[in-house]
């Protein structure tokens, strides 16, 4: 099976991450799909960006969680790239919106691993629902109860489990969450022995991260990966073509 390539917060090499010019570059470019952050905001909306603060890639400083979606929307988030200024923090539903009339998935990391965000698990599914984005969506978290609490939800969604460390037999714990996917940095799933043979041979996908060297796309498509999540769609389509 050929191997996927995911936008890593869109094509983020090219336009600022986790913005709507970056999701349609990752489209423009045709990646499989895209890798996405979310959180929630002061009145409950799902917002898609990468920190738990506003500091690093907006022109605002603080929480996300502390402004309303309202007030987000003020904010200028092009991380200072040139030919950007002005654009917005986008929402998950204005991202499922660009997608729906595609056949592109999204990888939806759930950024409970350091703030905890009560309902988050729920107000996903609704939207999924909403935005008739079923069966497209792959969600993912390094809080892996959130993973677990999202497989309890509704059984049928498909989970990824996020890790950088050196699991041993990585494939065996996903089988014991109940996990679909395991999303491993591209250096850990390198010195995991047999990794990639094992998930394939148990029918777990590994969609692996962030890879935007040509020399590790070639290394990875050649171990049978499922997805090369990356900043530099365009590039690993390349590789995997």
């Amino acid at each position: 099976m050929k191997t996927r390539v995911l936008g890593h917060r869109g094509a983020s090499f090219y336009a600022p991450e986790n913005t709507m010019p970056a999701f349609e570059l990752a489209l423009e470019q045709g990646a499989d799909g895209v890798e996405l952050d979310v959180h929630l905001s002061k009145d409950g909306e799902l917002i898609v960006m990468h920190d738990e603060r506003l500091d690093r890639t907006t022109n605002a400083k603080g929480f996300i969680k502390d402004y309303t979606l309202q007030e987000l929307k003020c904010f200028d988030a092009s991380y200072g790239r040139d030919g950007f200024a002005g654009v917005q923090i986008p929402t998950l539903g204005e991202v499922y919106e660009l997608f729906r009339d595609t056949d592109k998935i999204i990888n939806v990391e759930i950024k409970t691993d350091i703030l905890d965000y009560p309902g988050i698990c729920s107000k996903l599914l609704a939207l999924e629902d909403k935005c008739r984005m079923n069966g497209r969506i792959i969600y993912s978290s390094f809080n892996h109860y959130t993973v677990k609490e999202m497989k309890e939800l509704r059984p049928e969604v498909k989970v990824g489990l996020l890790y950088m460390c050196g699991f041993v037999a990585p494939w065996k714990y996903a089988r014991e969450l109940g996990a679909d996917c395991l999303h491993p940095h591209y250096i850990t799933i390198s010195r995991t022995p047999g990794m990639a043979e094992e998930c394939i041979r148990s029918g777990i996908e590994t969609n692996v991260w962030t890879v935007d060297e040509s020399v590790w796309m070639e290394r990875l498509k050649a171990m049978g990966v499922t997805s090369i999540i990356t900043d530099k769609p365009d590039l690993a389509l390349t590789v995997v073509k």
